[in-house]
């Protein structure tokens, strides 16, 4: 079986690696450098902030995503050196407003999830600045480091043969007879009998069922230099959070903006995030910001992403439509589409996911 992958994001790479172990011939395309765009841009968070608020459609894929992660992680760091380094930090959510709905969302979906009170949310994080009476506790949300995780993906791919072609622009999809039959592409024609369109928020561009359903949200960043340890946990405030990493580096994201494929950053949300990342964690106002970024989402309607094959072109598959969860639901995205080509029982029901005419 041979089939090509638009798009080298984490979901295309984690469907080329699934598909290599598959026995499966496969090529990787990207506009750019596998692994630099939405994927490398976000914070690895493998959890829906308020994940409550989801649909559950993103709930199963989180879950299933949550259980595997920390295996293919350490399959990743055995195969290529590289540690993604998957860490369980842990997530404290400090505006608890809808306790009520989340503890009741949490015990429907099996989640572990505490509602702290007093004292009892300062000894969970002592650097928290906010006064909160009570806050939501999630003990058991880890993290990846998903730069390292790219890397890691990458040659992992490598060393499963995939063939990667970076900087090549796929222009045109080729189809006969409602059958797919190749692309074209900035570097010449290339036939397979198999696609999957992987290109975040660019997959519109190619499908036009998708042109109207995915758009590029931007997203900035900004990243703190501190010690080791300076950060335990995950924190999460009114929409913005704190990310530590094993080396000190600490996270402090995200802007949400609608301006089309812009990946400008601007000194406004530099301001807001590190305004944000001070009211959260005081003690970050001591230590220099290091790097400041931005990234673009491929948004959807409802938060729910596109996975299966075309309704009208045989052998077309699509995986996108993520939005803020492309890390936390990657992997079972991936895998869902995998069985749905190989054509075994899939790991979740996959109507909620189909492309509507």
């Amino acid at each position: 079986m041979d089939c090509l992958i638009v798009g080298g994001g984490l979901i295309g790479m984690l469907c080329a690696r699934g598909l290599a172990r598959e026995g499966a011939k496969v090529y990787l395309i990207d506009r750019g450098a596998v692994g630099h765009e939405a994927s490398w841009a976000g914070g690895g968070i493998l959890s829906p902030l308020y994940p409550w608020r989801y649909d559950p459609a993103v709930t199963a894929l989180a879950c299933w995503s949550q259980q595997h992660y920390p295996e293919l992680a350490r399959q990743l760091r055995d195969e290529t050196g590289v540690d993604p380094e998957w860490e369980r930090s842990g997530l404290l959510i400090l505006d608890d407003d809808e306790s009520v709905d989340a503890l009741r969302w949490a015990a429907k979906s099996g989640v572990v999830m505490e509602r702290l009170s007093g004292s009892a949310v300062q000894a969970c994080e002592a650097g928290i600045g906010l006064q909160r009476s009570s806050a939501l506790w999630l003990p058991e949300v880890a993290q990846l480091r998903n730069p390292r995780l790219l890397r890691a993906l990458k040659q992992s791919l490598l060393q499963y043969r995939v063939n990667i072609l970076e900087h090549v622009r796929v222009t045109r999809l080729i189809a006969e007879k409602n059958r797919v039959t190749g692309v074209e592409t900035t570097a010449g024609r290339t036939m397979t009998d198999k696609i999957i369109l992987a290109a975040g928020a660019w997959s519109g561009g190619l499908v036009s069922e998708l042109q109207q359903r995915i758009e590029p949200v931007q997203g900035q960043m900004i990243a703190f230099e501190t010690p080791p340890g300076f950060l335990s946990r995950i924190v999460l405030n009114e929409g913005y959070y704190v990310i530590p990493r094993r080396d000190g580096l600490v996270l402090a994201g995200s802007t949400m903006e609608y301006r089309g494929f812009d990946k400008q950053i601007s000194v406004k949300a530099y301001k807001r995030l590190q305004t944000e990342a001070w009211r959260m964690i005081p003690g970050l106002a001591d230590h220099p910001v290091k790097h400041h970024w931005a990234g673009l989402r491929p948004g959807s309607p409802t938060g729910v992403p596109y996975i299966g094959e075309h309704p009208r072109i045989r052998g077309l598959f699509v995986n996108t439509g993520h939005f803020r969860n492309g890390v936390v639901t990657g992997l079972a995205s991936a895998r869902l589409l995998i069985d749905m080509i190989v054509g075994r029982e899939s790991i979740v029901i996959s109507e909620p996911y189909a492309i509507l005419e």
